[in-house]
Formats: C-alpha cells, structure tokens, sequence
C-alpha cells in the first residue's frame, strides 16, 4: 500500500484496486477540499409579466418572481432591492428583453445596475441610425457591499422613435436579475 501526503494529511491507495484507483483519505475532513466557503447570501428573481415603460426614462426593473433567495435579502414585492447582510464583493448579474411594436424604432437601449441609488454600471446599445425592433441586454459587474446598509437594484433605459417600449417577462425569463457572494 502507497502513502501519499495531501495538505499534510495521509491519504492511502490500495495496490489492489482496479484502473479506477480508489483513493480513501484517512485523516482528511470535507472543509480540506472546499474552496473557502459558500456564495451565500444569494438570489434570482425575475420578471412574471411584461411591461410597458416610459420612453427615454430610467425606470427600475420590478423583477417580482424569485426562483431563489438564500437569505431573504431580495425584495420581491415592494422595493425590488437586495441588501445583504454579510460583507463582501457580489457578482451582481441582469437581462432584458426590450422590444417595439414597429420593426425601426428602437434607437437606444440601456440595462444598468444601481448601489444605493447611484448608476455603478451600465450596459447599452446605441443602434444610431440603424434602429431595431427588439434587443437583449444582459451583462454583470462586481460589487462591494458593506453587510449592513448597502442594496443594488436593476434599471433600464429604452429610447424609441415613435411608441412606448416594452420589457418582455413570462415564464421564459426574458428579464431577470440576480446576485451572490464571492469567495475571497
């Protein structure tokens, strides 16, 4: 029988054991294999009905049907913010579906994350003379939270030649937006 050392821990192979060597660690615990910890606090939320927005305005996404939220830090119904409570740097993560009724209208599309009221990220699409009918946008940037006060919420900006923009929702998440903890 082998002896090999894995984080100074003994980790025995048996000389029986087939092309599939079995490896069986005898002093190893779960916590030496893992990478640091859990990408909690966490959630995903998205957007149960389509909606119809004010042209050329930011209007903050209500992204109102969770699939998951680890520790109740999205708000769901009322602000549509998540406010972790534990520090640290968030991988903060949205889509949308934003579409006309006429096949040129859409001139300038926008989905944008903001911390505490203030824009920290903007993804966008400036079609300039070649309007459209529908785009999608999604993108993700990293953000520092303070654990205690801190929230980001999703907006979109949809500019159009003659009508209203709508941000598609349903069951296909069209629009959605979520959040977890790095591990660092």
């Amino acid at each position: 029988m082998a002896i090999t050392t894995l984080n100074n821990r003994s980790i025995n192979r048996s000389d029986t054991a087939s092309a599939d060597q079995v490896w069986t660690a005898t002093s190893a615990t779960a916590s030496d294999f893992q990478a640091g910890g859990a990408n909690t606090p966490a959630f995903h939320a998205s957007l149960s009905a389509s909606v119809d927005i004010s042209d050329a305005t930011d209007t903050k996404l209500a992204c109102d049907t969770e699939l998951y939220d680890s520790d109740s830090a999205y708000d769901n119904s009322t602000n549509y913010r998540f406010t972790p409570q534990t520090a640290g740097k968030y991988l903060i993560y949205g889509s949308m579906t934003a579409t006309e009724s006429a096949d040129t209208d859409m001139r300038n599309v926008s989905l944008m994350v903001h911390k505490n009221g203030s824009r920290v990220e903007l993804f966008g699409i400036n079609f300039r003379d070649s309007f459209t009918r529908t785009v999608e946008i999604n993108g993700s940037t990293v953000v520092d939270m303070n654990g205690s006060s801190d929230y980001v919420e999703l907006y979109v900006f949809a500019d159009t030649e003659t009508n209203s923009p709508t941000i598609v929702g349903g069951t296909n998440q069209n629009c959605f937006f979520g959040a977890y903890k790095l591990i660092t």
